[in-house]
């Protein structure tokens, strides 16, 4: 991913928004993501969903899927509140920089 450095913070938020609006995996965040534009590779997201839980944004469950177990992952309350922070920011910031155009 082309300023990884830079869209790297994008693209957990997007995790977490996901996560707050419902239960989500993997692959369908990959997908999703490449709906906006990233190519995010398994080797680079599933690090970061488990850095997410790590940091107690993030809870994962085991669920079957077929003949695997999918790990589903949903926002804890620190996850939402980190979420919520995160909007009143990015809606200051983002403000400066659009009025900028």
């Amino acid at each position: 991913m082309e300023y990884q450095d830079l869209l790297s913070g994008f693209v957990r938020l997007h995790v977490l928004h996901h996560a707050v609006k419902g239960e989500i995996y993997g692959q369908w965040m990959i997908d999703e993501l490449a709906r906006h534009g990233y190519q995010l590779s398994p080797g680079t997201l599933y690090p970061m969903l488990r850095s997410m839980e790590a940091r107690g944004y993030l809870v994962a469950e085991g669920r079957a899927a077929g003949r695997s177990t999918r790990r589903m992952y949903r926002a804890t309350d620190t996850g939402r509140e980190a979420l919520a922070v995160a909007t009143r920011q990015l809606r200051e910031l983002f403000g400066e920089i659009l009025e900028q155009r």
